[in-house]
C-alpha cells in the first residue's frame, strides 16, 4: 500500500502498519483498557478478622445473673415467704371474688374516664372560651387533688347533700333521689376513679390530637368533609398511635388504684387481703404475695394487649410492622441453629 506524503512544512506520518491475517493487534492500536483490578494481597487474605470485644459487657452480665439468681434462691429458700400458705390462697374463692370486683372496677373506670377524657380533650381544644376555660379548670382541679380524698369526698357526699333533684335550674324541682340508695360501694369507687382518670385522659388525648400534622386537617378540609368526620376517621386514628402508649401507662395505674377502693368500704383484691389478713395475721406476707402477683398478672395482660395494638396503628407509619414475641422467638431459635451449624462446620 503507497504511503500518503505529508504537504511542505508538515512531518511525514505513517499510514496504519499492515496486519497480516491472524496477527493480533499491536498494543498502541488496541482499544484502551478499563482501570486494573487490584491485586488482592495473599497475606491479607490469610488474616482473620475478629469482632470487637466487649469485656466489660460480659462482667456486668456475670453479675446481674448472680444478682437475680441470689434473690430467686432467697425467695425459694427463705422460710418467712410461706409458699405453702401462699398456694393455698392465691386460688381461694373469697380471692378471686376480689379479684373480679378489682376487674369490674377497672374495666368501668377505664370506660368512662376515657370517654370523659375525650370530651374533655375536645372542649380544651374549642374555640369557645367557656368550655375551653371549664375543661382547664375540671383538669387542674382533679389532678391537684389525691384520689384517696376525691374517693372520700365521695364516700360522705350524703352528709351535704341527702337528695339530688332535677328540674327548672333555681326553680322548682320536678324529679327527687336518695343520695344513700344510689351512692352504692360500687358506684362511689366508680365514680371516683372515672373523675380521677378523665383530667388525665384528657391530656393523654388532646397531646394525640396536637401530634397530628396540621396539613392533615388542611387536607381534610380542602376535601369538604365535616369536622365530626375528619376527626373520627382522619385525625383520631393517626392521633391513637401517640396517645395508646401514655394512656395504657393511665390504666396500668388505673388498675393499681383500685387498691384505695377499701377505704370506701369495697372489697376489692386489696380489700380483701388486707382483711384476710387481719383475720389471719399469720398469713400476712402470703397474702401481700397473692395480690402482687395477681396485679402482675392484670397489668401484664393490658401489656400485651397495648402491644397489639400499637402494632395495629403502626402500619400506616413504619415500613416493617413490628414483629411479635412469637415471631421473635422463632427468629432467634433460627439465628442460635444457623450460629451452630456454621460453629461445628457443617
Amino acid at each position: 500500500m503507497p504511503e500518503t506524503s505529508a504537504p511542505p512544512g508538515e512531518p511525514a506520518t505513517a499510514g496504519p502498519s499492515p496486519v497480516s491475517p491472524g496477527q493480533p493487534p499491536a498494543a498502541s492500536d488496541a482499544a484502551p483498557a478499563g482501570p486494573a483490578a487490584p491485586v488482592a494481597d495473599p497475606r491479607l487474605a490469610a488474616e482473620r478478622v475478629l469482632p470487637l470485644r466487649h469485656p466489660w459487657r460480659w462482667v456486668l452480665t456475670a453479675v446481674v445473673v448472680i444478682l437475680v439468681a441470689q434473690f430467686v434462691h432467697g425467695l425459694v429458700s427463705n422460710p418467712f415467704y410461706q409458699w405453702d400458705r401462699f398456694s393455698y390462697w392465691v386460688f381461694r374463692p373469697v380471692v378471686l371474688d376480689g379479684l373480679v370486683i378489682t376487674l369490674e372496677v377497672a374495666a368501668l373506670s377505664a370506660v368512662v374516664g376515657l370517654i370523659g377524657g375525650v370530651v374533655l380533650a375536645l372542649c380544651r381544644l374549642s374555640p369557645n372560651p367557656v368550655l375551653r376555660s371549664v375543661s382547664w379548670v375540671y383538669i387542674w382541679l382533679l389532678r391537684s387533688v389525691p384520689l384517696i380524698v376525691v374517693l372520700l369526698f365521695l364516700y360522705n357526699f350524703s352528709a351535704l347533700y341527702r337528695t339530688l333533684s332535677l328540674g327548672i335550674p333555681f326553680g322548682p324541682a320536678f324529679f327527687h333521689f336518695d343520695e344513700s340508695h344510689l351512692a352504692t360501694d360500687m358506684t362511689v369507687a366508680v365514680v371516683g376513679l372515672s373523675l380521677n382518670e378523665a383530667a388525665y385522659a384528657a391530656e393523654v388525648v388532646r397531646s394525640g390530637v396536637l401530634s397530628v400534622d396540621q396539613g392533615q386537617h388542611e387536607a381534610a378540609s380542602a376535601l369538604g368533609l365535616p369536622r365530626g368526620f375528619q376527626f373520627r376517621r382522619i385525625v383520631f386514628p393517626q392521633a391513637l398511635r401517640v396517645i395508646v402508649p401514655s394512656y395504657v401507662n393511665q390504666l396500668i395505674g388505673l388498675v393499681k388504684s383500685t387498691s384505695l377502693v377499701f377505704y370506701v368500704s369495697l372489697l376489692d383484691l386489696f380489700g380483701t387481703v388486707q382483711s384476710q389478713g387481719s383475720t389471719y395475721p399469720g398469713d400476712i406476707v402470703p397474702l401481700l404475695l397473692v395480690a402482687t402477683c395477681w396485679y402482675i398478672v392484670l397489668t401484664s395482660a393490658v401489656s400485651v394487649v397495648q402491644f397489639y395494638v400499637e402494632r395495629h396503628y403502626s402500619r400506616g407509619a413504619l415500613r416493617t410492622v413490628p414483629p411479635t414475641p412469637l415471631q421473635r422467638l422463632r427468629s432467634g431459635v433460627r439465628s442460635a441453629r444457623a450460629r451452630i451449624a456454621i460453629g461445628s462446620g457443617i
